[in-house]
C-alpha cells in the first residue's frame, strides 16, 4: 500500500474502533502502535527501533518513564508520549516530553490520543521542546499538504534535516489555518470589525457590530460551502450538464445552508446546518447520475430524507442525525433501509457507490 493509503486505513480503523477504546493502554495497542509501525515504518517488536517504556534519568527525576522512544542509526531520534482515546491532546500533558527532549539526542517529539498526532521541535531555543507544535495530524480529518512531510519522518526515508528545515513554514501556516477556521466557526470581534470595514462605510456602532457579527457568521457557512460545492462538482463531472443548469443548481445548493426557513422549527421539526451540508454531499454524489434540481431534501421529526424527483417511493438517503450515534439510512434496490454509523459526514463519501447505486434503481 502506497503512505497515504496506509494513513487512510489507519483513520478508517480509528473511527470503527474509538467507542470501544476506554484506556490508554487500550489505546497504545490499537492506534498508536499501529501508527509507529504501518505509518512510521518501525518494528515495533525490535527494541534496538523501539523502546517501549524508555527511561532517562532527568535531574532529581530518577527513572521517569516516556511511552515510547524510536531508534535510528543507534540514536534516539523521535519520543512519543501517548494519553488515552477521547482525551484532547494538550500542552499540559506533555511534562515528561519537555524533560527528555532535553537529555535526549531527539529532535521530534510527539504527543497523541491516537486520534490526534502533535508533533514538537526545537524551533525557539535549541534542545528545548518548543510549547507549540509545527504540526498536527487528525486522523479524523486528515489535511492531504501534510502528507508529504509527515512521510518524511518514516524510517525508509528519514529527513531529520529536511523535517527541521520546513517545521517553521510548517508550524506558522498550521496555526494560521487553525486560526482563520476558528473565525469562520465562530468570529471574534476584532474580525468582525475587520472585515465590516471592507463593506461598511458607517459607524461601527454596538447594533452595527451585532448586525455584522451574524452576517460574518452566514457568509463565512456559505463561502466554505460554495468552496465545497464546486469542488465537488468538479471531481464528480457535474460539468457534463450545460452552464444554465450548472448555475441553477450551484445557486440552489449554496443558498440553502443560510436560508432562514431551512433553519427555523416548524411543526416540531428543526433542520440543521448538519443536515443541509449532509445533504449537498449526497447530492454532489449524485450529480453524475442525475440533474441536481431532481434531488430534493425532506425534513422530518425522525430523519431527514433525500428524495429523487421529491417522491416518497424514491428514497435516496436519510440522514439520522438528531441523536448522539449519527447513522446514515442506505437504500437496496428493494427499497430496504440500512443505517450505517458515522461520526463525520466525510464518512458519507465511503458510501459513494451506494448512493448512486439507489438512484440508478430508478432510472
Amino acid at each position: 500500500m502506497e503512505f497515504a493509503e496506509r494513513l487512510a486505513a489507519l483513520a478508517a480503523k480509528v473511527r470503527q474502533q474509538r467507542g470501544v477504546i476506554e484506556t490508554e493502554e487500550a489505546t497504545k495497542n490499537a492506534f498508536v502502535m499501529p501508527f509507529i509501525s504501518s505509518i512510521l515504518g518501525y518494528d515495533v517488536f525490535n527494541p534496538l527501533e523501539v523502546v517501549p517504556e524508555f527511561t532517562a534519568d532527568v535531574g532529581i527525576k530518577k527513572g521517569e518513564k516516556i511511552d515510547y522512544a524510536i531508534v535510528k542509526d543507534g540514536e534516539v531520534q523521535i519520543l512519543i508520549e501517548c494519553k488515552k482515546s477521547l482525551e484532547p491532546v494538550k500542552i499540559e500533558h506533555a511534562s515528561q516530553l519537555f524533560r527528555y527532549f532535553a537529555v535526549t539526542n531527539a529532535r521530534i517529539a510527539i504527543l497523541t490520543n491516537g486520534e490526534q498526532y502533535q508533533f514538537f521541535t526545537d524551533l525557539d531555543a535549541p534542545n528545548r521542546m518548543d510549547a507549540k507544535p509545527f504540526l498536527v495530524l487528525d486522523l479524523n480529518d486528515i489535511d492531504e499538504t501534510l502528507i508529504p512531510e509527515l512521510q518524511k519522518l518514516s524510517k525508509d526515508v528519514f529527513d531529520l534535516d529536511s523535517i527541521i528545515g520546513a517545521a517553521s513554514e510548517l508550524k506558522y501556516i498550521g496555526e494560521l489555518k487553525r486560526t482563520l477556521a476558528a473565525q469562520f466557526r465562530e468570529p471574534e470581534d476584532e474580525w468582525v470589525k475587520f472585515l465590516t470595514a471592507r463593506v461598511y462605510s458607517g459607524p461601527y456602532t454596538q447594533k452595527v457590530r451585532e448586525q455584522f457579527t451574524a452576517l460574518v457568521a452566514k457568509a463565512s457557512k456559505q463561502y466554505l460551502n460554495d468552496q465545497v460545492n464546486e469542488r465537488l462538482k468538479k471531481a464528480l463531472g457535474t460539468q457534463a450538464f450545460t452552464p444554465a443548469e450548472n448555475q441553477v443548481s450551484t445557486a440552489a445548493v449554496s443558498s440553502q445552508p443560510v436560508a432562514e426557513a431551512d433553519l427555523m422549527e416548524a411543526d416540531g421539526i428543526a433542520t440543521t446546518l448538519e443536515e443541509i451540508e449532509g445533504y449537498q454531499i449526497v447530492r454532489a454524489i449524485v450529480c453524475s447520475e442525475v440533474k441536481p434540481s431532481r434531488v430534493v431534501q425532506r425534513d422530518a421529526k425522525s430523519y431527514f430524507a433525500i428524495l429523487l424527483d421529491d417522491n416518497n417511493r424514491k428514497p435516496i438517503a436519510r440522514l439520522h442525525f438528531n441523536r448522539s450515534q449519527k447513522y446514515i439510512g442506505i437504500f437496496d434496490g428493494n427499497k430496504e433501509e440500512t443505517r450505517v454509523p458515522i461520526n463525520s459526514l466525510e464518512e458519507i463519501y465511503e458510501h459513494t457507490e451506494a448512493i448512486r447505486a439507489s438512484v440508478k434503481s430508478y432510472l
